[in-house]
């Protein structure tokens, strides 16, 4: 496990619901229109604190991962309301404890701005996605738009040793980790967006 990265996001857990209450409620919509196609078995990528799972179709199967302990426990309570089966456990996205093709889908939610080697850890999720499986991902990345581009490039360092990077390019990453793309939709600008993707089979 990445201890610097563990470290980060325990040192974020005190505050990261009050952070996120304004982006949650704007996304809501978004997340959970994105969030109903989950079916099977399913892998969802930092659970953080729990604040999607309000956002999750009801009677799913999920199991999710966290590097952060402070993280974990903060979601355990709305982990345990949620009316269906969800397991969650303490682990690093670089090196998953799962067998070869253990999930139906993967689902992320603004995860692979953090991720220290992105696209390694999307290579991680195809390893233990089936075949066929599919990849959902609520992301925010960065933007070819000006000035967005240059805000975003000029607030990641800033942002980086507690949150997030504001400036990747996440679908291409999703391309260089093996995946094959079938959509990308633009929820704000170019910044906030979904990804949907096949593992090849």
């Amino acid at each position: 496990m990445r201890e610097a990265t563990r470290k980060k996001w325990d040192l974020s857990a005190s505050f990261y619901d009050l952070l996120a209450y304004g982006p949650e409620r704007r996304w809501a919509a978004a997340k959970r229109a994105l969030f109903a196609n989950m079916e099977g078995r399913i892998l969802f990528v930092a659970v953080g604190t729990g604040q999607d799972i309000r956002f999750f179709p009801p009677g799913r199967d999920i199991v999710g991962i966290d590097i952060s302990p402070r993280m974990l426990a903060k979601a355990r309570s709305r982990a345990a309301a949620y009316a269906g089966k969800l397991e969650l456990r303490l682990m690093d996205v670089h090196s998953l404890e799962f067998p070869d093709y253990s999930f139906d889908q993967v689902v992320s939610s603004c995860t692979f701005c953090s991720v220290p080697d992105p696209v390694a850890g999307l290579k991680a999720l195809r390893r233990v996605l089936k075949p066929g499986g599919m990849l959902y991902m609520f992301e925010h990345t960065g933007s070819r738009l000006f000035p967005f581009n240059l805000m975003l490039n000029l607030m990641t360092p800033i942002w980086k040793p507690i949150g997030p990077e504001m400036n990747r390019d996440t679908v291409a990453n999703v391309r260089k980790a093996g995946f094959e793309i079938q959509q990308v939709n633009n929820i704000y600008l170019d910044v906030v967006k979904t990804i949907i993707a096949t593992s090849p089979a």
